[in-house]
């Protein structure tokens, strides 16, 4: 079961609130940098989230000056091919994960998203960040391509040109910037940061987990289905939908000018 109080000195702390689970990466004099061990302390992460269908939102987010400032280099420099093939060998199948699952998940970004971080972050359903984030793709400078799906989120998220522009020419976003391209979902105050993210929380959590679970499914699935095949789809889980209780009650709740108390069935 997911662990309720994070321990001091793990690299990923990963604990649960009611229905809203948390992943913090805790490697904060590193800028959160992904190393071995952090890499696979994510993959546990994801995994137990699999495994716990009472989680209705996971939000992520890294302690310290950043959120996540790409992968941990010196790390790499004894063993440059080995070290990166264990580091992708471990954070591949938890980003794979991650997208997967069916409850929403939010990235809460600050500081530096670079890198495997902004792969990371892409991978998550909505982005809410800290006025003063500085969003870079940060691999041509040290001379290799990406990791993490960052080129996938990229193209899905910016299309073809601007994921091209933001990838070859490697320049830093900040967080506006990255807002009016469509990067990301919201910006705030730094301050406002964690109170802002604790809203769309509640706002997520409070909606029926279902319904959320099969929007989530078919928003990631429109870019690649034709138009028959989408319509099949959104039928399909619409009726599945319409069968639970979730659906009457807030179908009563609409007619009744009241907020709906789903529960997941």
């Amino acid at each position: 079961m997911i662990q309720k109080t994070p321990t001091a000195d793990a690299s990923v702390l990963f604990w649960r609130q009611d229905a809203v689970a948390h992943i913090r990466f805790n490697r904060p004099a590193s800028l959160n940098a992904i190393d071995l061990p952090m890499a696979q302390a994510f993959g546990r992460a994801c995994r137990e989230l699999h495994a716990d269908p009472q989680v209705r939102v996971v939000v992520i987010s890294g302690e310290g000056r950043a959120f996540m400032a790409g992968g941990d280099l010196p790390s790499m420099i004894a063993d440059p091919v080995g070290a990166s093939s264990a580091l992708i060998e471990q954070i591949h199948p938890a980003l794979e994960l991650l997208a997967q699952l069916p409850a929403p998940v939010v990235a809460s970004v600050h500081g530096a998203v670079a890198g495997g971080g902004l792969g990371l972050a892409l991978a998550c359903d909505l982005i809410i960040a800290a006025e003063g984030t500085r969003f870079s793709l940060a691999y041509p400078r040290i001379g290799t391509s990406s990791d993490c799906g960052t080129s996938w989120g990229l193209v899905r998220t910016l299309g073809l040109r601007k994921a091209m522009e933001v990838a070859l020419l490697n320049e830093t976003v900040d967080a506006q910037e990255a807002w009016r391209m469509g990067l990301i979902n919201r910006v705030v105050k730094a301050e406002h940061l964690a109170d802002e993210t604790a809203a769309w929380v509640a706002r997520l959590a409070k909606s029926a987990p279902l319904a959320l679970a099969h929007l989530k499914q078919l928003v990631r699935q429109a870019s690649h289905n034709d138009l028959h095949t989408q319509l099949e789809l959104e039928a399909q889980l619409f009726r599945r939908c319409a069968a639970t209780a979730d659906f009457a009650e807030g179908m009563a709740s609409f007619m009744e000018k009241r907020e709906g108390r789903f529960r997941g069935h």
